[in-house]
């Protein structure tokens, strides 16, 4: 008799007939597919191509995208679509996103109409909006309440709303740099209700005046390159806790600014008024400014009645103004005891500023028309640790031999750019950098660098040295210098003796036709030696030359008559060797 087949019993049924626990661990999860989808999260949706590092994060970063992304979960909470080439953002589509807290739409080609007014209404917990570098025209006339940053930065933004900033309690940094707002276009309640605003940027706009009622909270105020001529009367009157404002690259003249100015300013430290047109320094500064930046203005005459209130100042910037002989008279600076550096620049001034405050120490002078260093003329100052004095007009006859003789704390001199035919004497021992390039130097000899032991870097370049004109023992003291710079001058070999501690070697630019086996002898440490611009031909250099050099890295030889090739002993090739090309 024919056998029948097994009834079809639905697999439900056999599950409850077998005996015991169900054996769901050995089970295809394809077969029940139903069994694991509660003990398996679902897969995360994140749109093509970006990625989605988190559950809340949605990464559309540089796709060239140019439609908004659909299949954003309703999750997210950041979203950075930066560096794309949207237009528009459908409202739509950001209306399903309530949790978002941050929005990046950096760089991209939105325009004010591709923006809704409506598109942030539903956003109620948005956070940082970053909208930079796009086709803006106009501000959003509303943003949320919950915003804390706001970056609008190099658009082509004409006008803000009340509401597009206003009646933000928790917004810190608005970003409106790089924009075309003029006063028009900013209306005076644009902050109202925003008293948490620490950091406000407008610079680079077309503002012809400073705004009134801006944020009283704000700590950093940049309104750099502007059109502003004028502060008017209390516009930073309650603005107690400011400690930077940036005015620089403006149109501001002595009427535009008053003693009141910034005498209201209690926390100020930080004030650049450089590149304007003022020809004082402005009255009523603060106690607590430490950084005044007057650069390039029309400056003539600093007068000490203006500095008093500045007392606590430590950094005086008078680079590129007008003062001339007088316009530093003796007890200008007095105010200012704690003074830490002062930048002259560029002034036409003839001599050193007498009676400069007696901490000072850094003294900023190149570029002037300082021809004579006498006796005393640096006394005044003896906790100097930097003098510039470059490109004066210093010859030697003229530098006494004891004009740095107070200055024991001095561990930079920079004399390059003068007239000068000789080292001069009586420098400081504690001398850590010497700049004597481009001056007229025809000879050195070891008495004016005798007691440099600390000196490291030394600098001759671009004189008119020879080797017969360096004294025997010129450099028998210098033992902690490891730069030492002989470019472009009139050596015809390497000269002897050099120092044991040196490091990196200039002789660029000579007249060098010979480097004999002895030539660096003295040198065990050097690691860079510069020998291109020379008269060097293929057999000129010894192979002898650089044995016991085992620290050498760079030679260069490039621009020699005869491209030169330097072959060192195995034992030396530590790193990349050349004759560079």
């Amino acid at each position: 008799m024919a056998t029948l087949p097994p009834p079809q019993w639905p697999s439900l049924l056999l599950l409850l007939l077998l005996p015991g626990p169900l054996p769901l661990s050995g089970m295809d999860d394809a077969a029940f597919p139903h069994l694991g989808e509660s003990s398996r999260p679902p897969p995360r949706a994140c749109p093509l191509r970006c990625s989605c590092p988190r559950a809340d994060t949605v990464d559309c970063d540089g796709l060239d995208l140019r439609v908004f992304p659909d299949n954003i979960t309703r999750a997210a909470q950041h979203l950075s679509l930066q560096n794309n080439q949207l237009q528009e953002l459908p409202y739509n589509e950001l209306s399903r996103l309530s949790g978002l807290r941050t929005l990046n739409l950096h760089n991209n080609l939105i325009s004010s109409e591709g923006l809704p007014d409506e598109a942030f209404e539903s956003l109620t917990q948005l956070q940082h909006i970053y909208v930079a570098q796009n086709k803006l025209s106009v501000a959003p006339q509303f943003l949320p309440r919950s915003l804390r940053v706001a970056d609008l930065a190099a658009n082509q933004v004409t006008e803000i709303f009340p509401l597009t900033f206003g009646e933000k309690p928790a917004l810190r940094s608005v970003y409106l740099h790089n924009n075309q707002l003029s006063n028009a276009g900013l209306p005076p309640d644009a902050f109202r209700g925003s008293e948490a605003i620490a950091t406000l940027s407008l610079s680079n706009n077309r503002l012809s005046y400073l705004p009134p009622s801006l944020p009283p909270s704000l700590e950093r105020l940049h309104l750099q390159n502007n059109l502003i001529s004028k502060v008017p009367r209390g516009a930073l009157s309650r603005q107690t806790q400011l400690r930077e404002l940036y005015l620089q690259h403006n149109q501001l003249t002595d009427s535009g600014l008053d003693a009141t100015t910034f005498s209201k300013l209690h926390s100020l430290e930080y004030l650049d008024l450089s590149n304007n047109q003022l020809t004082t320094v402005p009255a009523g500064l603060p106690r607590t400014l430490a950084i005044l930046h007057l650069g390039r203005n029309r400056i003539r005459q600093v007068e000490a009645a203006r500095l008093h209130g500045a007392r606590g100042l430590r950094y005086l910037l008078l680079q590129h103004n007008q003062l001339g002989s007088s316009g530093l008279p003796a007890g200008a600076l007095r105010p200012l005891r704690g003074l830490h550096t002062l930048h002259l620049y560029g002034n036409g001034l003839d001599h050193v500023p007498p009676a400069l405050p007696r901490r000072l120490r850094a003294l900023v002078l190149p570029h002037n028309r300082v021809a004579a260093l006498g006796p005393r003329d640096l006394t005044a100052t003896p906790g100097l640790a930097e003098l510039n004095l470059a490109y004066n007009r210093l010859a030697s006859a003229r530098v006494h031999r004891r004009a740095f003789r107070r200055l024991r704390a001095l561990r930079s001199l920079d004399l390059a750019g003068n007239q000068l035919t000789r080292l001069p004497m009586g420098l400081p021992t504690g001398l850590r950098t010497l700049r004597l390039q481009r001056n007229q130097l025809r000879m050195l000899e070891p008495e004016p660098l005798a007691c440099l032991d600390q000196l490291r870097d030394l600098n001759l370049a671009h004189n008119r040295l020879r080797v017969g004109d360096i004294g025997p023992g010129t450099w028998h003291e210098l033992q902690a210098l490891q730069v030492l710079d002989l470019s472009h001058n009139e050596l015809s070999f390497v000269p002897p003796d050099l120092p044991e501690a040196l490091e990196e070697l200039h002789l660029e630019g000579n007249r060098i036709g010979h480097v004999g086996p002895e030539a660096f002898l003295s040198t065990p440490c050097l690691r860079a030696l510069f020998l291109r611009a020379n008269r060097l031909h293929m057999t000129s250099i010894s192979a002898e030359a650089f044995l016991g050099l085992p620290n050498l890295r760079v030679v260069d030889t490039a621009g020699n008559p005869e491209q030169v090739l330097i072959r060192l002993p195995a034992t030396t090739l530590r790193g990349p060797r050349a004759g560079v090309p």
